[in-house]
């Protein structure tokens, strides 16, 4: 499972992010901001690298290890874009065949990352879906 957030902003230009080598999805400049208000709250934030849906990076807390993407698309009309950011917590084999260390709803990162986007009076329409399959 993940969690899944939703949100439009204007605040970040994809037209000014570095060239993701795989494909021209934008992400960057998202994980940017919310690692620095991530690592504010105590979570470390690896770099981001670029992937074919998008960017990533891995966040650290108390000996747990996440996947954080984002991708977002320049809009056709007008200056809002429509960001995704995903959020996966690593598992071992042996915790996924014995059904371990899931993402649960209430999980403390989750719960930051909904905090910084409601929060933040340039993100719109922020939505959040903590039973999202992953693909």
């Amino acid at each position: 499972m993940a969690h899944v957030f939703s949100f439009s902003t204007d605040a970040f230009d994809p037209a000014k992010e570095p060239p993701n080598e795989h494909n021209p999805i934008a992400g960057h400049a998202v994980l940017a901001w919310l690692s620095e208000k991530l690592n504010d709250h105590g979570y470390v934030v690896g770099a981001p690298a670029s992937e074919d849906w998008g960017w990533y990076a891995d966040v650290t807390h108390d000996g747990t290890t996440y996947m954080l993407g984002a991708s977002g698309e320049p809009p056709e009309r007008g200056s809002l874009v429509d960001w995704v950011v995903q959020l996966t917590r690593h598992r071992t084999l042996k915790d996924k065949l014995l059904g371990r260390n899931k993402l649960a709803p209430d999980d403390a990162l989750s719960t930051a990352i909904e905090r910084i986007l409601r929060g933040d009076s340039r993100a719109r329409d922020v939505t959040i879906d903590r039973e999202a399959a992953r693909g």
